[in-house]
């Protein structure tokens, strides 16, 4: 499935039982790569005993300490929420994304993350993700196990892949720029964006999710992020001039001021 290009990664897993439930959802839908970010300390017994025939996923997982380090190779990362907010917005149903999903995996790393099982993925964790996909629920009560959400994913996505069979890739022959590069970029135009004065000081993020929400959209390539820095370059640049264009240093208007009393006399 996915050519093994699918990644599910479980950001600050709190159950050990719930880890070995994901690793057997997995197995079922033919996904192999689990990476855990930070999860809490679990006994390696319920985990085994959940995964039954999954262990193989739970010794291949791999550790690491934030989420960036662990989708930094991926070209494209879909975060999951079921709450809503301005930043969740633009969320849309797994079921209508899994296609453009399952064909960007024919030709890229694509990382599904899940956030914890109190209370998901933070909007901290949303920086780090380029598109929001949800899981339609009863509004009573809208919150799906780890494990079944994991499971609903990769079913969908299953599906897609042999709906999507023989269909050309999204962007065939090139590669989507990596997450690493991506939030690089992100951070370039922050603080471009932050010297020109474009952002609030106060709340600069609330801007930079509008651009993180068109931006994912747009499944950037190496040439679309190193243009995009070359135009985070410019902007810095262009503010240091302008600063000390329109704004003199303490030296020079003190040098000002010596002069015209120096005419005076």
């Amino acid at each position: 499935m996915l050519n093994g290009n699918l990644r599910i990664v479980l950001v600050r897993p709190r159950g050990a039982a719930n880890v070995g439930a994901v690793a057997r959802a997995m197995k079922n839908m033919g996904v192999q790569e689990l990476a855990l970010v930070r999860p809490a300390p679990m006994r390696g017994f319920w985990s085994q005993a959940m995964a039954v025939h999954a262990n193989d996923v739970l010794q291949r997982l791999t550790r690491f300490d934030a989420l960036g380090p662990a989708v930094a190779d991926c070209g494209l990362v879909v975060g999951t929420t079921c709450r809503g907010g301005l930043y969740r917005a633009a969320a849309e149903p797994v079921r209508a994304a899994a296609p453009r999903i399952a064909l960007t995996a024919s030709t890229n790393r694509v990382a599904l993350v899940f956030g914890p099982e109190d209370h998901g993925l933070s909007n901290e964790d949303l920086q780090h993700c380029n598109q929001l996909v949800t899981i339609p629920a009863d509004p009573a009560y809208p919150s799906v196990n780890l494990a079944q959400a994991v499971m609903i994913c990769c079913y969908e996505l299953f599906l897609a892949t042999g709906a999507t069979a023989g269909q050309e890739p999204v962007a065939a022959g090139s590669v989507l720029a990596t997450a690493e590069r991506v939030q690089l970029m992100f951070e370039r135009l922050r603080a471009a964006f932050l010297g020109i004065g474009f952002l609030h000081r106060d709340n600069p993020d609330h801007i930079m999710y509008a651009f993180r929400r068109f931006l994912g959209r747009a499944q950037l390539e190496e040439r679309d992020v190193s243009i995009l820095l070359g135009l985070a370059r410019q902007i810095e640049w262009f503010g240091r001039n302008a600063a000390s264009r329109t704004a003199p240093s303490h030296n020079a208007a003190s040098r000002n001021i010596v002069t015209r009393q120096k005419r005076a006399s």
